[in-house]
């Protein structure tokens, strides 16, 4: 069953349909996803489907479709400094994107149910924080995950701003999730088949919305040991005093990110490959176009296929958006061959231009140029041994 949009060619192409077809709306949104490449959290072997809008499992490892990431990400309304809890956290790709939006004054934690995927979770943050130039345009908030039931977790545990859950929730469960948030806070979670987002306005008060029809796996419910007790799971502390290590690090890396921006404000540089996100000043990059003329002009001919397109219908057993677009109408009468030829050859044309080397990652050159000892650098660039 297909995905609720195209498929693209790299990560940037997978974000453009998305927008396209308005699941991403927020520019903080669509900065977390680009920053962090989808294929990374794939298992080498599996990575040629990973910008399709499908969700994928492997054993234990599961993603859902980018649809669902979306839709999620723009209910939480995601602000610097909140607390997030991911309830079936997983890789660690959404509590990831999160992280980049909350800064390093959030809190970020996740409870994932099987430990070789917290494993697997801990290995894709090291990689993406070690080698991902998107990085340094972020302050990041890293997450902490531990293992355990999501339905166990201890009943004097603080809430939070902002909750996510990843599995099916019937009602007989709906009151539990909904006490691990704080007044104010937001929870996105999939009820009775559809994405829900529920905003706690009172103590005793909810406004509930539907999002979008969806079809998750089930909440695995909790297992009594022989003593006829649930295993409780302690949730890491809200709130750590931080060390002055890392307070000093936070410190000088925004100096530094600070001082880089100015210069390259005066400069004239920008891009998106560099700090603080997208620049109109910045090179243009290559992107496989997807010949917007003729696809309008399909959905203008065809007012049905505009509504199939834009409005996601229900979702299959893997977490994909079902009622997928429907197949292109035929270019034939459309004059679409004639457009296709003079959209090509303009790219030909235009290929040396928009054409850029990668843009260099000016914060990280800054840190290994500095007088100081290779270990305090590579500190300063969050490289940690273990």
């Amino acid at each position: 069953m297909g995905g609720a949009v195209s498929a693209g060619e790299d990560n940037d192409e997978l974000i453009d349909n998305l927008k396209e077809a308005h699941y991403i709306r927020s520019e903080m949104v669509e900065q977390a996803f680009r920053a962090i490449d989808r294929a990374d959290y794939y298992l080498e072997e599996f990575r040629d489907n990973a910008y399709k809008d499908l969700a994928w499992r492997h054993g234990n490892i599961h993603l859902s479709a980018p649809c669902i990431y979306s839709e999620v990400m723009e209910a939480l309304d995601l602000q610097p400094g909140l607390s997030f809890l991911n309830l079936g956290s997983g890789t660690g790709y959404l509590s990831t994107m999160v992280g980049l939006i909350l800064g390093p004054f959030g809190v970020n934690h996740g409870v994932e149910l099987h430990a070789d995927v917290i494993e697997y979770a801990y290995q894709r943050l090291d990689f993406f924080i070690k080698t991902s130039d998107s990085f340094d345009k972020f302050e990041f908030c890293e997450p902490s995950f531990v293992v355990g039931n999501c339905l166990e977790i201890t009943p004097e545990s603080r809430q939070y701003d902002r909750v996510y859950c990843g599995a099916g929730v019937q009602r007989e469960h709906e009151d539990y999730m909904k006490n691990l948030l704080k007044v104010g806070g937001i929870l996105v979670l999939p009820l009775e088949e559809k994405l829900t987002k529920i905003t706690r306005t009172g103590y005793n008060t909810w406004e509930t919305k539907k999002i979008i029809a969806v079809s998750f796996a089930p909440l695995v419910l909790p297992k009594n040991r022989d003593n006829g007790k649930s295993k409780v799971v302690p949730l890491p502390a809200m709130f750590e005093v931080r060390t002055l290590q890392d307070l000093a690090r936070i410190a000088i890396r925004h100096t530094l990110k600070k001082t880089v921006g100015q210069e390259r404000g005066r400069g004239g540089g920008g891009g998106r490959g560099g700090i603080g996100g997208p620049s109109k000043n910045g090179p243009r990059f290559k992107r496989r176009r997807v010949h917007r003329r003729r696809m309008d002009s399909v959905l203008l001919a065809n007012k049905h296929m505009f509504l199939n397109r834009m409005l996601p219908g229900p979702m299959d057993d893997n977490n994909n958006c079902d009622g997928a677009e429907e197949e292109r109408a035929d270019e034939g009468g459309l004059g679409g061959a004639a457009e296709d030829e003079e959209e090509d050859e303009e790219e030909e044309r235009e290929s040396g231009e928009l054409r850029s080397e990668p843009a260099v990652n000016i914060l990280r050159e800054r840190i290994l140029s500095l007088p100081l000892p290779e270990p305090l650098k590579m500190y300063l660039l969050y490289y940690r041994e273990k």
